[in-house]
């Protein structure tokens, strides 16, 4: 906190939220300091930063080795699956300009959620690994919607409209299956008619489900399958930022 208060402009919210969440999946964006010396290149010209403390030990040393915050996009090319794994890395990046730092596969499975504390008011900009009721629980106040009026300018990653997609059609909330699709299912079913199936979670759990979301998107995303089928997913806790990644998934457009 005091590393990145060198950097940002931190108001009581952001002060309780990092003693509380942090290190893990809660990024915060706070207007840049005066002098701050981030390139305005790491944020997207915006006077603001988006900065988290990861929980990954590894991630953490190299911060502390380095001296200097790290600007650390997703791992993959923009728009694709996002990678859980240095295999996923390596699948979607050229092998030849990579080098990997290999910290294990995420626990969490998503992205972190982001809250934009530079207004009066607090918005979401993406939710993620933390749920936000616990954010809210500790701040006693209403995370509201935020309704990004610039795509062309986000002001946090995972705020375009077509996001964490894979190279087949991907269904979401479905009534039924065809047998050329891969199942993605959650919970128990009555589906019979599919060429593949991966369950994101039998005991319907959501934690568990977050988890295995890209991983088992990355399994089923074969040319063998003429799409990929996905069950309704409760959009609650982290069913929520679940749901909000599959939306996004499936408004890749093929022609």
């Amino acid at each position: 906190i005091k590393s990145a208060k060198k950097f940002v402009k931190f108001n009581k919210h952001a002060s309780i939220l990092a003693k509380k969440f942090w290190p893990g999946s809660l990024t915060l964006v706070l207007p840049k300091k005066k002098n701050c010396m981030i390139s305005l290149l790491a944020s997207a010209g915006l006077d603001s930063l988006a900065i988290r403390v990861p929980k990954n030990k590894i991630a953490r040393e190299l911060i502390k080795k380095s001296g200097l915050p790290i600007a650390a996009p997703s791992a993959n090319i923009s728009g694709t699956i996002s990678p859980t794994t240095a295999k996923h890395v390596l699948q979607n990046l050229p092998k030849n300009n990579v080098k990997i730092l290999d910290g294990g596969k995420c626990k969490v499975g998503i992205e972190s959620t982001i809250i934009d504390l530079t207004k009066k008011n607090i918005f979401l900009l993406r939710p993620g690994g933390l749920e936000i009721s616990k954010i809210e629980k500790i701040l006693g106040l209403k995370i509201l919607p935020h309704k990004n009026t610039s795509p062309s300018r986000p002001k946090s990653p995972g705020q375009m409209n077509f996001h964490y997609a894979p190279r087949i059609p991907l269904r979401i909330n479905i009534k039924r299956v065809v047998p050329s699709e891969a199942l993605l299912s959650f919970g128990k079913h009555k589906y019979r008619s599919f060429k593949k199936e991966l369950n994101l979670s039998f005991r319907g759990n959501l934690k568990e489900a977050a988890s295995n979301l890209f991983k088992m998107l990355h399994a089923l995303d074969k040319k063998k399958f003429s799409s990929i089928a996905v069950m309704p997913i409760p959009k609650k806790g982290l069913g929520i930022a679940i749901n909000d990644r599959l939306l996004k998934a499936s408004k890749r457009k093929f022609s």
